[in-house]
């Protein structure tokens, strides 16, 4: 039998800085391949070539990636600033109302670093443009120079809510992970639960409240190593299990009552 298809979304990037493409990190195809054990499958998110609908009926999960580009803050009603850094709003026109429909429908997703940050602004919550600029936080960017690994390396404990979902899951009270973000929830969204806090209070773990579906999201970056990582790896194999319910909801009929 086929592996069901998580839709991994693509980031617009232009190579040599003049070749328009879409783009996806390896490390996510590799997460979903061999550790959720689903079929990638790369979005070009503009919403010129494909429409939410389409994606919704020809994928059974989506992983919401991070990127260099920020969610534009008009979408969360402020006006944008040097401090926001670059935006993909052909992306922001296809995820944000596409998580909308998967909370609503119960179709799994992932989110991760700006994904993280597309659930919150798409359930009506804020973010801060620059997070390491508000008193008592970290930097939590990415380190300029260093190998990949060192990149990746994990930075900081996230400290879970007792008895929730992540919790649960990864059977401890506190993880590791690693950190690579400059923004981070300001305000949450409607139904945005925060599961999971770093030591300086900014919030790392969500789930959507009352949602019928997987709606997982952190602001670290679990698909680093994600094969081996403790924390990584039940998070990418229980993403996999939602979405293979998904699909097999989808494969039986429905009964009609006379």
């Amino acid at each position: 039998m086929a592996r069901p298809v998580v839709g991994i979304i693509g980031n617009h990037h232009l190579i040599n800085d003049s070749y328009p493409a879409h783009a996806g990190g390896e490390m996510n195809t590799e997460a979903v391949a061999c550790v959720s054990d689903c079929l990638p499958l790369l979005i070009a998110a503009d919403p010129r070539f494909v429409s939410v609908e389409e994606l919704m009926e020809v994928c059974d999960g989506f992983l919401l990636t991070g990127g260099r580009p920020n969610v534009h803050p008009e979408e969360y009603g402020e006006e944008a600033t040097e401090a926001h850094g670059a935006f993909d709003r052909a992306r922001d026109a296809i995820v944000l109302p596409l998580v909308r429909a998967c909370v609503e429908r119960g179709q799994p997703f992932l989110g991760i670093c700006r994904g993280f940050q597309e659930v919150n602004v798409a359930m009506g919550g804020t973010l801060y443009p620059e997070i390491r600029d508000l008193p008592g936080r970290m930097n939590h960017r990415m380190p300029p120079d260093g190998t990949i690994e060192e990149k990746f390396a994990l930075r900081h404990k996230v400290t879970l809510s007792e008895g929730g979902v992540f919790h649960k899951l990864f059977g401890a009270p506190e993880v590791m992970t690693n950190t690579l973000h400059g923004q981070g929830i300001k305000r949450p969204g409607a139904r945005i639960e925060i599961e999971g806090f770093a030591p300086d209070g900014t919030p790392e773990a969500l789930v959507v409240k009352g949602a019928p579906g997987f709606t997982l999201s952190v602001q670290w970056h679990p698909e680093w190593d994600a094969a081996n990582d403790p924390v990584s790896r039940p998070l990418f194999e229980a993403f996999g299990e939602a979405v293979r319910a998904w699909a097999a909801s989808k494969r039986t009929p429905q009964r009609i009552s006379a």
